[in-house]
């Protein structure tokens, strides 16, 4: 029987005075279908905490090299000579009956590419003279050579490859990975995204936000000048310790709110602001790379200060070393449709892919040297591939260009399990079409799941009545890709 006290009071003053609160009620009722549904158990006030696999994993962390754009890879790493024996010859229609692309329209012309291929390594890989470092790498990269994707935009394009949807709003790869293992450093965000050329990536911040997860689990800009991360800095006038008795303050206020409205933010809020603060001392010396070895900083071609790909390149290396979970670096300037000469696939290109070649191949070597290859997880890649012909507003200038191209293209992985010195797949001699092992975006990232020891079907978060997933409802492993 209630006491005559409880009879006046709400239910929510009720619960408040037994000391459970509605929102403690609420958060435990989330995170208990969330775990039951995803096998994820984490602590909301610590949700970067290490998590365990589902099954013992090949790669412990995930640098991911995003060049934006889409590189024309038909002339850096998939040599087709019937293609170059055949250029400015008129295109099958075999090949563009029914077929849309961005900027072309009409018969256009075949074309080979205008760079020297050669074999190298003990596996015998392709390799350009654009792209003479990373051809020293050979026996240590995987290929992909029949990629394929659904989007031949950059944005939705893009989008589709990290969030498994071409719409916006759904959690991207690197939220999906530290939502489902956290972090190794409780002092540094689980995932970190580091900007080149000056340019966001085509999908804007979606291509790394976390969509319908928690926030806490959203990529983290870091820059090269100013501060690392944007407000993370005390203001002017604002001590340390100030800075902890403001934050104290905030957090009193933020439990209580969680209390009386349930918001389930509320708790990964508190732990942000106290990652910021743990931030304050973490990332500007992780971030300063003038404290490596001039030889070092010779191998990649980086200048502290500078906004480059080489500089991100190695700070990718710093910040796996620390024990950041997923590096996902967005390198601008690789939509080669020879508009410009800056885009033209013979001189264009080579000066691009030197800003590339020399620190890539710097940073697969780098880690080897420190033990840290065998379990990072490097990806390279664009959003989708480019034609076999000649672009068809450039189509008879100086500049030549090739256009989007979503059928067929390659993607390269190194370290973390990948298989070494191997090509999975193969395109036709033109390369126009899938010959054999078909691998679409969403096997890709089941496979990237798989090798961090994570089943992408069990790996789901609950989202306005539906069990969601980063593959989607699609997705395979690609086995004969790992080592």
């Amino acid at each position: 029987m209630f006491e005559a006290g409880h009879l006046g009071k709400t239910r929510r003053e009720f619960l408040g005075s037994s000391g459970i609160g509605l929102g403690s009620i609420a958060f435990a009722t989330l995170l208990g279908t969330e775990q039951a549904k995803a096998d994820v158990a984490f602590d909301p006030t610590s949700p970067t905490l290490p998590r365990d696999t589902h099954f013992p994993a090949k790669a412990k962390r995930v640098i991911y090299l995003h060049m934006t754009g889409s590189p024309p890879t038909l002339d850096m790493f998939d040599y087709k000579p019937m293609l170059v024996k055949l250029d400015d010859k008129d295109c099958p229609d075999e090949y563009l009956k029914g077929q849309r692309f961005a900027f072309t329209s009409g018969v256009p012309k075949l074309m080979g590419t205008p760079h020297k291929f050669k074999q190298h390594g003990e596996c015998g890989a392709w390799f350009s003279d654009a792209v003479p470092n990373l051809a020293k790498q050979a026996d240590d990269l995987t290929f992909i050579r029949s990629m394929t994707t659904d989007q031949f935009n950059h944005a939705p394009a893009e989008l589709l490859l990290y969030t498994g949807s071409s719409q916006a709003g759904r959690p991207s790869m690197g939220s999906w990975v530290t939502y489902g293992l956290g972090s190794e450093n409780q002092d540094l965000p689980g995932f970190m995204v580091l900007i080149s050329s000056g340019v966001q990536p085509n999908g804007g911040k979606n291509s790394y936000g976390s969509g319908f997860l928690p926030s806490v689990f959203q990529g983290v800009q870091c820059r090269s000048k100013g501060d690392p991360v944007l407000y993370v800095s005390n203001p002017k006038g604002m001590t340390r310790d100030r800075r902890r008795l403001s934050l104290d303050a905030i957090n009193d206020l933020n439990r209580l709110q969680s209390e009386e409205l349930g918001n389930p933010e509320t708790a990964t809020r508190i732990a942000q602001y106290e990652m910021a603060f743990r931030m304050q001392v973490s990332v500007p010396e992780v971030m300063d790379i003038s404290k490596e070895p001039k030889q070092v900083l010779e191998a990649y071609g980086a200048q502290p200060g500078a906004t480059s790909l080489a500089n991100n390149c190695l700070l990718a290396r710093r910040l796996v070393e620390k024990g950041v979970r997923f590096v996902h670096l967005f390198d601008w300037g690789w939509d080669f449709h020879g508009t410009n000469p800056g885009e033209a696939l013979g001189n264009g290109l080579r000066k691009k892919c030197s800003t590339m070649d020399k620190p890539i191949a710097a940073l697969i070597r780098d880690l080897k040297s420190r033990g840290l290859f065998e379990d990072t997880l490097i990806v390279w890649g664009g959003e989708f591939g480019r034609t076999p012909f000649r672009e068809g507003r450039t189509a008879r200038s100086k500049n030549l260009g090739r256009d989007h191209y979503p059928n067929v293209y390659t993607m390269w992985m190194a370290g973390g399990g990948a298989k070494p010195g191997y090509s999975h797949g193969e395109s036709d001699d033109l390369g126009f079409r899938i010959s054999r092992d078909k691998v679409h975006v969403h096997d890709l990232q089941a496979t990237i799941m798989h090798l961090l020891g994570v089943n992408h079907e069990r790996l789901t978060f609950r989202h306005q009545g539906r069990d969601y997933r980063l593959t989607d409802v699609h997705g395979k492993v690609v086995p004969e890709i790992i080592a």
